[in-house]
């Protein structure tokens, strides 16, 4: 899109006439009415179409995603990549020729040897696909015929903040647009009474070493503000200032927001900011929200088959449970991305007292989610993406034994899953030495992940653009990126 297109999206109808009668400007009135003229019936709840949707370049495959960051990178070795050889390796140093002269974070820079630490943990192959999972994800291991495991994935970046960045924006930099942002500017609303792009941020039952999550992950960036993430919150009002004050009622509420609506009307005529439409758009929207939301939050009309299906946890608000079971019911409703966050899983030290609540904490609702977005039949059009901005090193980080050891952050490969939306079942891809520690066979960079994903959506990620500062800027950014077709159905 260019910043011509953007004005005309934006144009009002007394600036269409006032610039002329051309007859070709007739064509473009649909879309300057917008759904104010033409989908009336549309705010009422579900839409078919969005008019200001990018169109895209083939069908797609994903009409919808759901994105589960574990913050603070899980250790891939002691979940899904699986090294027995490192038995003999115990409390041996890392061979400096699988190191490679690799950057160390300061947390281990700094040790006198780096002494290999096996994992503590069972594996146990399963499914058709054979795939290697841990004791410690008994519910993930009944579905991974399902799921699409990538165990290549790789990143440049070595510490949280840059990295976390890095696989949700396409930038290390903070203040690109995220992932969930470009879908909803590609694909639009299917749903006037909700946001577009929700986030939930999961309350981890351990909080021994939480990662600090800054909302300016899910900003809108340099694409227009409506496509921020909407951040729901765990307990009280989900979004504050949502209910009105004591005193206020619905019919007040209006007319104030008509009143407002005219003044920033006003301002656009003489400004022309397409800022000010987005301005009025978020308070419409967040009018119909104090009908909608209550609503979309209110779990106890569910089923307790419901609450078997993904754990007792899913009754309590905040609980990454919960926010699994709130992920389901927006994408019902036509919520297009939910962005969920689960932090704790920064394991410098103490793996054994904190990787099985981490795991317990997902493992069940993972599998409850998949499991009833296949029920429902919304699987096929709902991309679920599982994993962190990086993996962990071999080596222990501090003491070591053969019952606890720690890991420091690894960047060189890790492991993430994907399933439904056009994802390919039953797939493994990718293989890492036996030091999970160098990639070895099909590795698969951020970029060429987001490619992919984009690719599911039904874009091609070298034309899907947003001119900003006189260029055309992509989440893939400016260096090659390769769609993984190995990853898709």
């Amino acid at each position: 899109m260019s910043l011509f297109d953007d004005y005309a999206r934006y144009e009002t109808r007394r600036q269409f006439f006032r610039r002329g009668g051309n007859a070709v400007g007739w064509a473009s009135l649909a879309s300057l009415l917008g759904r104010e003229g033409l989908a009336p019936a549309a705010r009422a709840g579900k839409l078919e179409h969005d008019v200001n949707a990018i169109k895209t370049h083939f069908a797609p495959k994903a009409k919808h995603v759901i994105y589960l960051h574990m913050v603070g990178g899980p250790s891939q070795m002691d979940l899904y990549d699986y090294k027995p050889k490192m038995a003999e390796w115990y409390d041996k140093d890392l061979p400096e020729s699988v190191r490679q002269g690799q950057r160390l974070t300061t947390m281990t820079s700094g040790q006198s040897r780096f002494p290999i630490a096996p994992s503590k943990y069972k594996f146990a192959q399963h499914g058709k696909s054979g795939m290697w999972v841990s004791e410690m994800l008994p519910y993930t291991a009944k579905m991974v015929d399902d799921m699409c495991f990538i165990r290549s994935m790789h990143t440049e970046a070595i510490n949280h903040e840059p990295a976390i960045s890095y696989i949700q924006t396409g930038n290390q930099i903070t203040g690109k647009p995220c992932l969930g942002s470009w879908v909803s500017y590609g694909l639009g609303s299917l749903n006037d009474n909700l946001p577009t792009f929700v986030v939930l941020v999961a309350r981890p039952s351990n909080t021994e070493q939480l990662q600090a999550i800054s909302a300016r992950i899910w900003s809108s960036g340099y694409l227009p503000g409506q496509h921020a993430g909407v951040s729901f919150r765990t307990s009280g009002d989900p979004i504050l200032f949502i209910n009105n004050p004591p005193g206020v009622s619905s019919e007040v509420r209006r007319d104030t927001l008509d009143g407002l609506r005219a003044l920033n009307e006003m301002n656009y005529r003489q400004v022309g900011d397409p800022e000010t439409h987005t301005r009025i758009e978020q308070y419409e929207l967040a009018f119909r929200m104090q009908a909608s939301v209550p609503d979309l939050t209110n779990t106890a009309g569910e089923p307790e088959s419901t609450y078997k299906l993904y754990g007792e946890d899913a009754k309590k608000p905040g609980s990454f449970a919960n926010s699994a079971l709130l992920a389901r019911r927006m994408v019902e409703r036509g919520v297009r991305f939910v962005q969920i966050y689960h932090n704790n899983w920064d394991h410098h030290g103490n793996v054994a007292g904190r990787m099985p609540s981490q795991c317990k904490d997902v493992d069940q609702p993972c599998y409850g989610l998949v499991q009833d977005l296949k029920a429902r039949g919304l699987l096929d059009e709902t991309l679920v993406i599982w994993g962190g901005e990086f993996g962990r090193t071999i080596y222990s980080q501090g003491g070591l034994s053969h019952d606890n050891y720690g890991r420091d952050h690894h960047p060189r490969c890790f492991t993430m899953w994907m399933a439904g939306g056009g994802s390919r079942p039953g797939t493994v891809y990718g293989e890492t030495d036996e030091f999970s520690y160098n990639i070895v066979k099909d590795p698969v960079h951020i970029r060429d992940f987001h490619a992919s994903i984009l690719q599911l959506l039904g874009y091609d990620h070298q034309r899907f653009t947003y001119r900003y500062q006189g260029l055309d800027q992509k989440l893939t950014g400016v260096e090659q990126a390769h769609v993984i077709k190995a990853l898709l159905a």
